[in-house]
């Protein structure tokens, strides 16, 4: 593999990137040129739905679906060791996201539909449903989804890494929807 597989060329961007910003880009770029994958690395261009606090990182190309692996692993390691490199104590909390291929939009868009779906069916059954153990950013992601759905509610039950989401049937319109301790 080339040096110019595992890097890019520089993001299109409407401003410039401040130097945390930079430092997870320059991260990624290293990460994936050690790994000898054949992809591009950019900032993700803004699509409205991040924010200020957030750094987001698009990995493309024909090793994408690698970069990924199984269930997003490798994925979700990378982009834990790039929030690891850049938020150091005393910087501000950046949320850092790194992406491949769409593959976190297309994994939230079937949690959430698959919690919908579920959810139908604990507010016409009345019987709870216990989804497998769960990240806190796809338990997130299911609060979040069902936070509107009228009768239920979610919980989260049980500790690290075996904290699970329930859906629980809502009779009395509880106030206190969703979230609990996520």
């Amino acid at each position: 593999m080339s040096e110019e597989q595992g890097t890019a060329s520089a993001p299109q961007v409407a401003s410039t990137p401040d130097e945390q910003t930079l430092k997870a880009l320059a991260f990624v770029r290293v990460v994936v040129g050690k790994m000898e994958m054949n992809v591009e690395v950019n900032l993700a261009p803004d699509d409205g739905e991040g924010t200020p606090e957030e750094i987001r990182i698009e990995i493309e190309g024909p090793d994408a679906g690698r970069i990924i692996g199984k269930k997003g692993n490798v994925l979700d390691a990378i982009q834990y060791l790039t929030a690891r490199a850049v938020v150091r104590p005393g910087d501000p909390r950046r949320h850092v996201i790194v992406d491949a291929e769409g593959y976190r939009a297309r994994h939230e868009d079937q949690l959430s539909q698959m919690a919908r779906r579920l959810a139908q069916r604990v507010a016409t059954e009345g019987k709870v449903i216990t989804f497998d153990p769960m990240s806190a950013r796809e338990r997130r992601i299911v609060h979040m989804a069902l936070r509107d759905v009228k009768g239920v509610r979610t919980e989260s039950t049980g500790v690290e890494p075996q904290r699970r989401i329930q859906i629980i049937p809502d009779k009395g319109g509880n106030p206190d929807k969703g979230t609990e301790g996520s």
